[in-house]
């Protein structure tokens, strides 16, 4: 059985609408006006933007969606990734290329030179990731690692006197120095499951404790109900529970951890699960909304980088921010390293883990698996940092149907 050490922070959560921290209600191709009252609350708090931005921003968006395969396929080899970029107070679509010469650019868009194509970026990052599966290991002090398509190099992470590690790291994989920088971190990412209460579902291993974490999104498989979470909030055929109003309060068993991915530290894998819900329960396709109007799922539509983003959970609500980079890996503080998770700047907290990831038109991204920094203070905090495992390789996994309403 996963054990968790007391200061671990993240959990669960309930049974039913999903909680997020983002609240939309529009179809990727809908209108602005289309997103709810509360989430464009959140995101204009959380990402520091007045009510004008917010709606060009979500216009760029939904060029950014519509565009990104067809602009990527025209730049072929050349590719160097493309990512939603504020500048002056209003948002553009960024598309980077190795091609030489100027190159006509559509409205809201720009063409951008670079000198490493993303093909050329994603094997540096490849070099990086193979050397837990050579038998090395990711040395105290590192962080992680992640294409950063803005600055076009790979990044790796690396806390305050840790630049050493991260230069001794770099060339045992042996990779081309040329990609990579070192960027510091105020802090290491820890996974976001917690002993301290909040609304979720709980997990009782008979340890003396009782773990929180947070739904991420319903789903079925075949005909049979549940919903996905981290994998680290429990283990395949451990039972789950209502957590009941006060938090901590253990209400009945809603349903059972049908398979679940995490490593074990010192290993490197996935960081999620999904639960196989009981008979008698009401899952819906939406996202809980903290009293303020619950989140209808529209669809599973990958944002881009630069992208806003909001999650929920059971002990921070609605937290809103951006995406920043995809395929991170991220090697926790507890000795686990998980692969392929997307960085976003959203805060997170102690019991968030498993929670949804969510667009501003509705689409879901992904469940938390852990972060940095907290929500506590003025918002935003550029120091805040929170992780998701994107949600289609989830559904992909375990055959699953992702929950949505039209």
């Amino acid at each position: 059985m996963r054990k968790f050490a007391s200061w671990a922070k993240r959990g669960l959560i309930v049974l039913s609408p999903l909680p997020l921290a983002m609240a939309m209600a529009a179809s990727a191709a809908g209108p602005s006006d289309s997103v709810s009252p509360s989430l464009r609350a959140a995101m204009q708090r959380d990402l520091g933007l007045t009510s004008a931005q917010l709606s060009q921003y979500l216009k760029i968006e939904r060029l950014a969606a519509q565009q990104e395969k067809q602009l990527a396929k025209a730049q072929g080899r050349n590719f160097a990734g493309s990512w939603i970029e504020q500048a002056n107070g209003s948002f553009k679509l960024v598309v980077a290329t190795t091609r030489i010469g100027p190159q006509k650019a559509g409205a809201g868009m720009e063409i951008r030179s670079a000198r490493h194509s993303l093909a050329e970026l994603d094997a540096s990052k490849a070099q990086l990731d193979a050397v837990q599966a050579r038998g090395g290991k990711v040395p105290k002090g590192v962080y992680g690692w992640y294409v950063d398509l803005p600055s076009n190099s790979v990044v790796v992470s690396v806390g305050k006197g840790g630049q050493q590690a991260g230069i001794d790291f770099v060339a045992r994989s042996g990779v081309d120095v040329q990609n990579v920088r070192l960027v510091t971190e105020d802090e290491q990412p820890s996974l976001r499951s917690t002993l301290q209460g909040g609304l979720g579902y709980l997990r009782n291993p008979g340890d003396g404790y009782l773990y929180a974490c947070s739904i991420g999104f319903t789903v079925t498989q075949g005909s049979t109900p549940g919903y996905v979470s981290a994998g680290h909030c429990g283990d395949a055929n451990e039972p789950v529970y209502l957590e009941l109003s006060p938090q901590w309060t253990l209400g009945p068993k809603i349903g059972t951890f049908a398979a679940s991915s995490f490593p074990n530290p010192g290993q490197t894998g996935n960081d999620y699960s999904w639960v196989r819900v009981d008979a008698g329960n009401t899952l819906l396709p939406a996202v809980y909304g903290w009293g303020k109007g619950d989140v209808t799922v529209r669809g599973g539509t990958e944002a881009a980088v630069g992208a806003a983003i909001c999650r929920s959970g059971r002990t921070s609500g609605w937290r809103c921010g951006t995406i920043e980079a995809k395929n991170q890996t991220v090697n926790y503080s507890s000795g686990e390293t998980i692969l392929n998770l997307t960085r976003t700047t959203a805060c997170s907290e102690g019991g968030d883990s498993g929670g949804s990831f969510i667009t501003g038109p509705g689409q879901a991204q992904g469940v938390l698996s852990g972060g940095s920094g907290s929500c506590k203070g003025k918002q935003p905090n550029n120091r805040t940092r929170s992780f998701y495992q994107p949600l289609l390789p989830i559904l992909s996994a375990y055959n699953l149907t992702l929950r949505t309403s039209p």
